[in-house]
């Protein structure tokens, strides 16, 4: 999705840094990989697999929040530079959530912090790289991205990661911040692996949220202006979305996929509940903690 080139942007939205410990919730891409090779490597299971990957590899940290200010100003930087692009987004996003969240629970919505980095970063969560992926941490309500990860979605995982798809990785983890403002994160940690569990019904519902922000997106109002989503743009993020479900990576590293030990859904059930949300920009579209069939959303029936 492009930005409109007048849109007026705010480096200092986006900045790097954390510390101390917690429990960190699965990403929209990279996360589904850690908990998979987590569990195979370290013998552990779901959310809880992010704890056991967490210790200090060496890595250097690079910071890139130190010129987003005088880099980042416009939403033409946004449409040639990642890293200006993950600052627009992040405003669209505030502008989106911040008008609709209390509108449909009558409560103020604070604000995530957003940390991009380069090679690894101490969080709350522990340690962040490219490896983690993407992800949510509830302790400092912080989403961290190594923006290096769009390279890994076209290497390893075959999509496009052209912008919509990057965007939609954001919306995604700042899905995640949604449901701790409503209290709902904390059900993937109560049952964290399965077909229909806890863990897939909140990754799924992350989706459908990315999907809200893209319907409302492009409506007029605020600094950060969106043009019209193209019909490639659209595809590049479904393709996104499919690329990283759990049958289809569970095929590709194991050669078969497990339905028992599930944290994100398939691939058709990303691509479904993401379609539902930009379908219907409804967060009641979005009940996957009530649905019936996972594979079926209601507004698609």
């Amino acid at each position: 999705m492009s930005f409109n080139d007048n849109s007026q942007l705010d480096g200092g939205r986006v900045g790097s840094g954390g510390g101390g410990r917690g429990i960190a919730v699965g990403g929209g891409l990279g996360g589904a990989v850690l908990l998979l090779l987590a569990g195979l490597f370290f013998g552990q299971d779901g959310i809880d697999a992010l704890t056991g990957g967490n210790q200090d590899d060496g890595q250097s940290t690079q910071q890139v929040d130190s010129g987003l200010a005088d880099r980042c100003r416009t939403g033409e930087d946004a449409n040639r530079d990642t890293e200006c692009r993950m600052v627009a987004t992040v405003q669209s996003l505030d502008q989106f959530w911040g008008g609709y969240f209390p509108e449909v629970t009558g409560k103020k919505y604070a604000l995530p912090q957003v940390e991009l980095f380069r090679g690894t970063d101490s969080t709350s969560c522990g340690q962040a790289s490219s490896a983690t992926g993407p992800f949510y941490c509830p302790p400092d309500s912080t989403v961290y991205l190594d923006t290096g990860f769009f390279d890994q979605m076209r290497s390893q995982f075959g999509a496009d990661a052209d912008a919509l798809a990057q965007e939609y990785v954001m919306a995604h983890e700042v899905g995640h911040h949604v449901q701790n403002l409503q209290g709902t994160l904390g059900r993937a940690q109560q049952d964290p692996q399965g077909a229909t569990s806890a863990a897939v019904r909140t990754e799924l519902q992350a989706d459908c949220y990315a999907g809200m922000w893209a319907h409302h997106a492009t409506e007029p109002g605020g600094a950060v202006q969106l043009e019209p989503i193209t019909r490639t743009q659209l595809a590049d993020a479904i393709e996104a979305a499919g690329a990283i479900g759990d049958d289809r990576i569970q095929e590709t590293t194991q050669g078969r996929a497990n339905p028992e030990s599930f944290t994100h859904g398939t691939s058709a059930q990303r691509q479904a509940w993401f379609l539902t949300g930009y379908q219907t920009g409804d967060i009641r579209a979005c009940n996957t903690f009530t649905a019936s069939d996972l594979n079926r959303p209601s507004a698609l029936k």
